[in-house]
């Protein structure tokens, strides 16, 4: 079975600028899959690509195995739910679900059915005669989904859906959009900059830099093997050891990250790497705390459980001790994409 997306050494230039330079990617059918990425990294015009919003400069792009590159938007079975849910003020929720059916010619009855069939989905079923004012942002957010859904697309593109809401809002629509991919087993393409949606949500994830693809992998891989110093330092927090510093500490000719519940306080065992600094911040993140320690110049970040919390703990500016053994540390590839 070819995947259901997949994307061939694809470029797209707007004019001096490179904003997608040579991606590959091959997307399985029934995947969550995830964009991760800073903003102008290219991950939004990678989606917009797929959709049919733009046109590549170079390269092929092919759905379910067939080259897109002539096929306009209504054309391919790809729908998109964008971060602006684009609602019509004037309609009722059902008639907006229902407006793309409307479109394509479908008669009233069986467009209003199919429309209370996808609010169904997304647990609106009782709201389809309020107008888009009287919903809140999350019930918005499902509108809008479920106005992409009625078309029964094979591939749901998604650009930031959650950025405009709260962070509570956000966390439960990650679980009920990950439970509605599952139910439905159709290809989610999620485009985000949050890596918490990326690595909750997704099977596999593309770290986006510069309008290339650093690292494609399942997010519980890109967190404990990144390859590259970007991907090291974008996915979840990381002391990043470089030059001198990695040559110095770590023994390595390489760059070398370590995840900060790695490193514990105290001094290093038999076999044990370790260092010697000062501590300079502390931040209080609920559940655990993270110290930021300064140690002959690089800023070291270690996190401890504040289950755990004690009189012990160091405070900013006491001198504190680092160890981790020598598997916490993984090498990488540098700063330049593949």
């Amino acid at each position: 079975m070819p995947p259901a997306v997949e994307l061939r050494d694809v470029s797209c230039r707007f004019g001096d600028v490179r904003a997608v330079d040579g991606v590959s990617l091959a997307i399985g059918d029934g995947e969550f899959f995830a964009m991760l990425g800073p903003s102008g990294s290219g991950k939004t015009t990678c989606l917009r690509l797929i959709g049919g919003f733009e046109l590549p400069s170079s390269g092929q792009i092919l759905l379910h195995g067939a080259d897109a590159a002539d096929r306009p938007p209504y054309e391919r079975e790809v729908n998109t739910v964008f971060q602006d849910y684009a609602l019509f003020p004037h309609l009722s929720v059902l008639d907006n679900v229902a407006y793309g059916l409307r479109m394509k010619g479908m008669a009233r009855a069986a467009r209003r059915r199919e429309a209370a069939a996808a609010l169904d989905q997304v647990a609106l079923g009782g709201l389809g005669d309020r107008q888009p004012g009287q919903l809140s942002g999350g019930q918005r957010q499902r509108v809008a989904l479920a106005r992409a859904l009625v078309n029964r697309p094979r591939v749901l593109l998604l650009d930031e859906p959650l950025g405009a809401l709260d962070l509570k809002l956000r966390e439960q629509m990650q679980l009920e959009l990950k439970g509605l991919q599952r139910r439905l087993g159709i290809t989610f393409v999620y485009v985000t900059h949050d890596q918490g949606e990326a690595l909750s949500m997704a099977d596999r994830v593309a770290v986006f830099h510069r309008g290339r693809v650093e690292q494609v992998d399942r997010p519980s891989e890109l967190y404990a093997r990144p390859r590259t110093t970007f991907v090291a330092g974008f996915v979840g927090t990381a002391t990043v050891l470089t030059g001198e510093a990695a040559r110095r500490i770590a023994g390595s000719e390489r760059p070398v990250s370590i995840r900060p519940e790695q490193i514990a306080f105290g001094a290093p065992g038999p076999g044990q790497h370790g260092v010697a600094g000062k501590v300079v911040e502390v931040q209080f993140h609920g559940p655990t705390s993270r110290f930021e320690i300064d140690a002959a110049g690089v800023r070291f970040a270690v996190t401890l459980a504040n289950r755990d919390a004690g009189a012990g703990r160091p405070g900013v500016g006491d001198a504190v001790e680092l160890a981790w053994p020598p598997e916490a540390m993984v090498e990488l590839r540098g700063d330049d994409p593949p």
